[in-house]
């Protein structure tokens, strides 16, 4: 194997500068991605990338296992005291890497702190928390809940003395726009530590030699950096700089198949790419040449869909890594069927009589809030779509950004936005998640639709999705939300483009292990030695 080299990007700048390293490396890793974690804060918001980084630091409760069922980490055992009241008896003699206790307290106090923050759509079934002891707790739903394991693998405990001694005791903003300690530090009980880091440029993880659990692999210190190029990402992994690079650029793909040494790794993604527009204003925010706010209309949204061929994207800018779909959700996602999920056919001629008989023969302009860097070819589906819109007189500006400037503008409490492209991988494989969280009625009390970017606003929906979520007949609960989902793909509020496929480029003799949630599970990677 060829030494490895750090790289660094700065900004959007091409220029790498090259440090040598030692040639013999034992149990180092070293990977790219695209994008960072633009806050190590584990309650500041409900974001794929936040949790693939975190999770190596900080544990849950409960989480996936390489089999994708749910699996102790922090918990035990857990079992259903009455219908609404779960208890989970907690892992003794566990620290965190700073020597601090773990205990019944860490919980109640991640709770309360996670529940002000961007993961209370997470928790937002759960009416409180009970201390029963120092190592055994009782969460109390506000309906009966039967898949509550399921919604908490992501919530992370915290260290309660750490953040009162550094003033962490709140969370950060959603759209990052506070900046307090846990923002830029961690504190967990995970398999590493964040020993070194350099937001947008890398972070260093080292082993926690005080960790409870035994590491599967043999990684001792990984090497996380970010290049938000795709090309200079796939040129680090073909000169030997990393191991591993994330985000693939679908075009690539057949270029590292043939390097000497490396492979592509491939599996389905649960995150789907949608558009948004915003229903809920009664005027365009980023928008002109019409009053009023034309996505209003359904008749508007139906064109819009009809006019979007997603067969073409697959094809000519995924290169087949993709899956068009008809809902907001995966196909593994519980809740999708065939017929629901079926791709959308294009039908231009229709789309036009659309918009003609909704009154807007003559188009409208406005902006399209889209990312570069957060998933593969982002900006080229995102100037596709533009494209497509155009052939019914939308005119869409793209506003394309990168992740954590978008997500600042797009996000609570502002949502910033008038039509925005956004993408979800809901970590419960259950489409309850998706409709609590991103398809409910805003309630900023209760953090349900916390992250309803348009503003859906359905009775119906709203009230199927309290119902499923206190459903308990698996029969019942999944013609629920057939039904509710048949209400969403009606409305057309949420415009369906495809379901992704995760990527990586990979040196032969390194073992990775991929998840459909994007995570990367350092404990359970393998390199040479």
């Amino acid at each position: 194997m060829q030494s490895k080299r750090s790289l660094f990007l700065a900004g959007a700048a091409l220029t790498c500068f090259l440090v040598a390293a030692p040639a013999s490396r034992a149990a180092e890793f070293d990977f790219a991605g695209p994008l960072d974690a633009y806050t190590l804060d584990p309650h500041a918001i409900s974001n794929t990338l936040v949790f693939a980084i975190l999770r190596n630091v900080y544990e849950p409760l409960v989480a996936r296992g390489k089999d994708l069922s749910i699996e102790p980490v922090l918990a035990t055992k857990w079992k259903q005291v009455d219908d609404k009241t779960w208890e989970f008896d907690l892992r003794k003699d566990v620290k965190f890497s700073n020597g601090n206790a773990f205990n019944a307290d860490d919980v109640v106090f991640s709770f309360d702190r996670a529940k002000k923050g961007g993961m209370s759509s997470h928790l937002a079934d759960i009416d409180s928390i009970e201390k029963v002891d120092d190592y055994t707790v009782r969460l109390k739903t506000h309906e009966i809940d039967p898949i509550l394991p399921n919604q908490i693998v992501n919530w992370f405990m915290m260290d309660s003395d750490w953040a009162k001694e550094h003033g962490a005791v709140e969370p950060g903003q959603a759209d990052n726009s506070t900046e307090g300690y846990a923002n830029q530090h961690a504190m967990g009980t995970g398999p590493y530590v964040i020993s070194q880091r350099d937001p947008g440029v890398k972070t260093v993880f080292s082993a926690n030699k005080t960790w409870w659990n035994t590491i599967d692999g043999n990684v001792d210190k990984a090497i996380f950096y970010v290049i938000p190029n795709p090309s200079t990402r796939v040129s680090a992994l073909i000169s030997g700089e990393v191991d591993m690079i994330d985000g693939v650029p679908p075009q690539d793909a057949s270029r590292i198949e043939k390097a000497d040494g490396l492979h592509i790794a491939s599996t389905p993604d649960l995150r789907t790419v949608y558009l948004q527009p915003d229903v809920a204003r009664d005027t365009l925010v980023y928008g002109g040449g019409v009053k009023g706010n034309p996505f209003k209309n359904p008749k508007v949204r139906e064109a819009m869909k009809l006019a979007i061929d997603t067969g073409a994207i697959q094809k000519r800018i995924m290169r087949g890594y993709s899956t068009p779909v008809g809902l907001p959700i995966a196909n593994e996602v519980n809740g999708s069927t065939a017929q629901l999920d079926a791709p959308n056919k294009p039908d231009l001629d229709k789309a036009k009589a659309l918009m003609k008989e909704a009154g807007y023969a003559d188009g409208f302009d406005v902006t399209l809030d889209c990312t570069n860097d957060r998933f593969i070819n982002d900006q080229a589906t995102c100037l596709a779509i533009g494209s497509f819109l155009s052939r019914i007189d939308i005119r869409v500006t793209p506003r394309i950004q990168t992740t954590a400037r978008w997500a600042q503008q797009i996000n609570p409490p502002g949502y910033d936005t008038s039509f925005a492209m956004l993408s979800y991988s809901p970590y419960t494989y259950d489409a309850h998640q998706f409709l609590s969280g991103l398809a409910k009625t805003r309630d900023p009390k209760t953090g349900a639709g916390v992250f309803n970017i348009g503003g859906y606003s359905n009775k119906e929906v709203d009230r199927l999705t309290d119902e499923i979520g206190a459903e308990t007949d698996t029969k019942k609960r999944t013609e629920l939300l057939h039904k509710a989902l048949g209400i969403l793909k009606k409305s057309n509020a949420y415009i369906p483009i495809h379901q992704l496929q995760i990527l990586w480029g990979v040196r032969d003799g390194v073992n990775v292990v991929q998840l459909a949630d994007l995570s990367y599970p350092l404990a359970w990677f393998k390199v040479p030695e």
